[in-house]
């Protein structure tokens, strides 16, 4: 297993390679002062479960800091893709936002390299968030002795959430998690019978999503981490069985997928029309709007392979070089890094607190299972949510799975584009 030390390690020095360090240190350079009392937020947070987590950090902000005025800059749609775009036509006309929301990770490598994001380790000393966050978090955001961004929570993204009353009427057992990819599918098999749709998944994202899950699962923490930096071929046989284990899983899928995003996958779960779906754990926010009971209407498993796994993103925000109000920016930033920021953010948005000194006890069920999977198992990045991959590979990886799902089928062709995109992108 690869230990929690040695990824960090590993994904710290994947994030480095040909960083350009960004104008300033500390978040002072570069950036806009007084830019009055307005500070424009920018995130994809516009529906649903984010949109509640983002409403409940918004409202400490406001008793935090009274004297600044929240501008929701939120673009919907895609896990961010819609958002990111929009983002960088802003960013490369020199009209950034105040502060933007990104992945912590190589998704970060770009706007580093481009020097559109200010160093904010001055921030870190500031609100003494060096000591808050674990260590290994720190080692791991931090790029040639740089910080670029400050993380609002922790996400899991290899879930597998499930109807429980439509498992019954399919003679599956709730209680009890396959212990395979083959059994799972085997349960996907049971489920079809049963008349539902045995696996809801939304667009391209949700269907890369649930590729990460598989490769993770049937790869191990190790070998799977190795896809991003060259030492695991993606055109290995282990790659090549979970891509055929991603064939047999999309066709239990539900026919609208393309035309969905991941609310509406999830609420085909939520409204007893599929079995199971696989996703972030942003999916317990969700159930627990809908007022479901866990253990008793939904339940929830990672998805099984050779050990037990975290696979790890985490919703961050920065300091982007020339903010109008580089001020309300550091507000922003002083809100969702503290306790009472991380703790109704988390709360509401289903992930856990990327700080230590929370009050974990108010969290949920689900929750402490997460919280102890983060402490005790594997980390493996998701590629899905920029962990893992820069956005250009993700793009390009994106594409091929949209091929692949769309009509092509050809899995010999999806994987030679794959292993296209890893010897263009691999460090």
């Amino acid at each position: 297993m690869l230990d929690r030390r040695r990824f960090l390690a590993l994904s710290s020095t994947a994030l480095g390679v040909g960083a350009l360090a960004a104008c300033g240190s500390g978040g002072d350079s570069g950036s806009g002062g007084d830019g009055g009392t307005d500070v424009e937020v920018f995130t994809w947070w516009a529906s649903g479960s984010e949109k509640a987590g983002l409403d409940a950090l918004v409202k400490v902000f406001g008793e935090q800091h009274s004297d600044f005025t929240f501008v929701n800059g939120a673009v919907a749609g895609g896990a961010g893709s819609a958002a990111k775009d929009m983002l960088q036509s802003r960013l490369q006309a020199s009209d950034p936002p105040d502060t933007f929301q990104a992945h912590a990770g190589a998704e970060l490598q770009d706007y580093i390299d481009a020097a559109q994001i200010e160093d904010v380790s001055g921030l870190y000393d500031e609100y003494k968030l060096t000591d808050a966050f674990p260590k290994d978090l720190v080692d791991r955001l931090t790029v040639e002795g740089k910080i670029y961004s400050i993380p609002s929570n922790i996400h899991r993204s290899n879930v597998v959430w499930a109807n429980a009353k439509v498992l019954e009427k399919a003679g599956i057992d709730t209680k009890k998690a396959p212990g395979s990819v083959d059994d799972f599918l085997a349960d996907l098999e049971k489920a079809k019978g049963a008349g539902v749709t045995a696996l809801s998944v939304g667009t391209t994202w949700c269907q890369v999503n649930l590729l990460e899950a598989i490769l993770m699962s049937e790869l191990g923490s190790e070998k799977y981490n190795g896809l991003f930096d060259g030492k695991t071929a993606w055109d290995d046989a282990a790659v090549t069985s979970s891509l055929e284990a991603f064939q047999k899983m999309m066709g239990y899928t539900n026919s609208d997928r393309d035309s969905l995003d991941w609310p509406d996958a999830t609420q085909q779960l939520i409204d007893g029309k599929a079995a199971y779906n696989v996703m972030g754990d942003w999916a317990e926010a969700a159930f627990q709007q809908a007022k479901l009971k866990d253990g008793e209407d939904y339940t929830y498993f990672p998805l099984p392979g050779k050990e037990k796994i975290f696979g790890f993103l985490a919703d961050s925000f920065t300091l982007p070089v020339g903010a109008p109000n580089a001020d309300g920016a550091k507000a922003w930033l002083d809100t969702l890094s503290s306790k009472d920021g991380q703790l109704a953010f988390n709360l509401a948005k289903g992930s856990i607190p990327a700080r230590t000194d929370v009050d974990e006890s108010q969290f949920g069920t689900y929750s402490q299972t997460a919280l102890k999977s983060f402490a005790e198992d594997a980390i493996s990045p998701s590629i899905a949510h920029g962990a893992a991959v820069p956005v250009a590979w993700l793009n390009d990886l994106s594409d091929a799975t949209s091929q692949f799902t769309t009509g092509a089928s050809d899995l010999a062709a999806y994987q030679k584009a794959l292993v296209a995109a890893a010897d263009k992108y691999a460090s």
